[in-house]
Formats: structure tokens, C-alpha cells, sequence
């Protein structure tokens, strides 16, 4: 086995903070960019970063799940860390994988906590969140929906979330897109949660529910608008998902 590390990204339209991410990602051995037909600068970007590009067809892709498991098997190491294009890798992680692969003895995939901002506010209500963004790539299979996790061939285990400096820095989006990534990202949650039901009482406290536990239970009311704003979108995304199964159960959709 390879003692080298290939840093894979998704991206479409992903101009905005992708020179970030990969400066941060450039010490690593080789950086595969997954592009899904964008018409931004994206490609141009990371021509300059000298990554490796591979094309997969937007097609109707709401999400890049669709385009994982093929951006992983198009890395060339054996060892794969897989990052968004608004997430920034510290240096402290770099060199942590590192040390980590000289030994990893049966373990084949790690959980990485991610630090997430809100209005470029850090709010420790959402974190850990931790992600299984590294593993080996060999067998590794990533299911075609939104918000899952791949499917690892052995044992994963979690970085310690009190290293923090080891965390992705998810950056901030606007709510203009944020609000485009809703509608798109619950499209995706409707087919992954074909034929769940949906009651009154469901869409009433489930929502509630996501809001009550980040803004109150996870301390978001601490952190002014920006902990209001989090609690609120994710009670939104919630309500969305549930207003379209409840569409789909009925025949609307």
C-alpha cells in the first residue's frame, strides 16, 4: 500500500471559494477535481492548481452524491480525503493523515469533525459534524443521495472532536444560494425517503423539533443572528422535505 493521499473535490458552478480550498489542499500528493459541467470559472481554476480533472454529466444531479463514487475511483492513491468546495483543510489535519497512514492498523476510514460558519460566524451548536471524508479508496462505494456517507470496506473510527484544529472550516453561503441548494438538496431527500409518510403531527414538530434543539439545546440563542438564522434554516429544510413527501404521498408529484 501507497503511503500517499489524494485529495478529491465535487464541484459545479464552484468558483466562489475554490482557490481557497485548493491552496489548501496543494500539499497533498494529487488533488482530483469532479467537475459536473460548470459554466463558471471552476475548470479554469483548477487548471491553475495543476489538479487532475475529470468530467461527470450534470444530467439532473441535484447534489454531488451522484458523482462520488466515481470521483473517488478516478484518484490514483490508495488513501483518499474527500473535500467540498467551500470546506478549507488546516494544516494540522495535513499532517495528522500523514503520520496516521504510516500506522493505521485495522482502521480504513476516519471521521473528520467539520467546524460550520453561519453570516462568517463559527457556531459551536452544529459541531462536531463530523463526516466520513477519509478512507481507503479501494472498494469504497458513496450511495447516490444527498447527505450519506460512503460505504467503507473495514473499520472507521473518529478524530477526537477536541481537536478542533483538525477540523474542516465549512465556509458561509448567501441565502440567495443557500435558498437554491435548499430547493435542490430536498428534491434529492424526496427520492432517498420514497414512501415514508407523512402525518399533521409530523410536520408540525418535526420542524420544531430541529429548531428547539440547535437554537435552545445547543446554545444557537447565544450567538445572536447568526445561531437564529442556523436554527431557522434547518427548520425549513426540514418543513420543505416533509411538504414534498407529502406531495408525492398524495399524487402530486
Amino acid at each position: 500500500m501507497n503511503q500517499n493521499i489524494s485529495v478529491v473535490i465535487n464541484t459545479y458552478n464552484a468558483q466562489k471559494y475554490l482557490a481557497r480550498v485548493l491552496e489548501t489542499a496543494k500539499s497533498f500528493d494529487e488533488i482530483v477535481v469532479c467537475d459536473m459541467e460548470s459554466t463558471d470559472d471552476t475548470i479554469v481554476i483548477a487548471q491553475q492548481f495543476g489538479c487532475k480533472i475529470v468530467t461527470f454529466p450534470k444530467g439532473d444531479c441535484k447534489s454531488a452524491e451522484p458523482a462520488r463514487t466515481f470521483a473517488i475511483q478516478s484518484a490514483t492513491s490508495d488513501w483518499v480525503l474527500v473535500v467540498d468546495a467551500d470546506e478549507l483543510i488546516p494544516e494540522a489535519l495535513h499532517d495528522y493523515l500523514y503520520d496516521f497512514i504510516q500506522h493505521p492498523e485495522d482502521i480504513r476510514g476516519l471521521y473528520i469533525p467539520r467546524k460550520n460558519y453561519t453570516m462568517n460566524t463559527f457556531l459551536p451548536s452544529s459541531y462536531p459534524d463530523y463526516q466520513l471524508r477519509f478512507f481507503i479508496r479501494e472498494g469504497t462505494e458513496w450511495p447516490p443521495y444527498v447527505h450519506t456517507f460512503p460505504t467503507v470496506q473495514g473499520k472507521v473510527s473518529h478524530l477526537p472532536k477536541s481537536r478542533k484544529d483538525l477540523a474542516f472550516r465549512h465556509l458561509d453561503d448567501s441565502t440567495h444560494a443557500t435558498i437554491v441548494r435548499l430547493n435542490n438538496y430536498t428534491e434529492n431527500e424526496v427520492e432517498k425517503k420514497s414512501g415514508k409518510r407523512v402525518t399533521l403531527f409530523k410536520m408540525v414538530f418535526s420542524p420544531l423539533n430541529r429548531f428547539f434543539k440547535l437554537y435552545f439545546l445547543k446554545g444557537g440563542i447565544f450567538y445572536g443572528i447568526p445561531g437564529y438564522v442556523q436554527a431557522m434554516r434547518s427548520a425549513i429544510y426540514k418543513f420543505t422535505v416533509l411538504c414534498k413527501l407529502y406531495e408525492k404521498q398524495i399524487g402530486l408529484r
